[in-house]
């Protein structure tokens, strides 16, 4: 009986073991200091699309400063911010908010895809777009949660997927975000490749 008793106790602890060493190897792998993919910042050259369809392009957005950054898919560029219609999107870090809401000019919107292909995507949805909120100091809550993040390590990085945005004059775009580093690791530069449909119309 004792025997039965012997080699039971001795499992546990042979469960034990090995459990508190998968656990230190899952630390250990955390702790090392990951690969962070990051992008030159992008020079503001708006260039007007009108009604054609551009895209794939990739844009990488400075919003390292106190003040958004505003980003005009029309134009493929930043922008000053300073006339109610002329951007898309306000960034500001992680903040992601679309020109559209209470206490904003535009009809802009956004809607999550979910993990779908960039690359084959045709078209985006006619409703569903999200506008900001002024809950929570004013959000976009499609944009809430565009990145998981690393307790360990505290970095950002994105999700696979893709956001239709609904422009502030209603025409539509969509985008993946690859970054939110910029030279250095330093964070705050927000990388994105997005198609923008100038002609109006949801298909790509």
């Amino acid at each position: 009986m004792l025997r039965v008793f012997s080699g039971v106790s001795n499992l546990a602890k042979g469960i034990v073991l090995l459990l508190v060493g998968a656990a230190v190897f899952f630390v250990m792998k955390s702790l090392q200091a990951p690969e962070i993919p990051w992008f030159a910042v992008s020079e503001a050259i708006p260039v007007e699309a009108d009604s054609s369809l551009v895209g794939p392009i990739q844009y990488t957005v400075d919003a390292r400063g106190q003040s958004p950054v505003y980003f005009d898919f029309s134009r493929g560029s930043v922008e000053s911010g300073s006339e109610p219609y002329d951007w898309d999107l306000e960034i500001n870090r992680f903040n992601i908010k679309s020109n559209g809401g209470d206490g904003f000019f535009g009809d802009g919107g956004i809607q999550d895809l979910g993990s779908v292909d960039f690359n084959s995507l045709q078209s985006v949805p006619e409703e569903g777009y999200i506008q900001n909120s002024q809950e929570r100091d004013i959000t976009n809550l499609a944009m809430d949660h565009w990145y998981n993040y690393n307790w360990i390590n505290h970095l950002l990085a994105p999700r696979s997927n893709v956001f239709a945005v609904r422009t502030a004059d209603s025409r539509y775009a969509f985008l993946e975000i690859l970054s939110y580093y910029c030279a250095g690791a330093r964070a705050g530069c927000l990388t994105f490749n997005y198609y923008y449909q100038g002609n109006g119309s949801r298909f790509f």
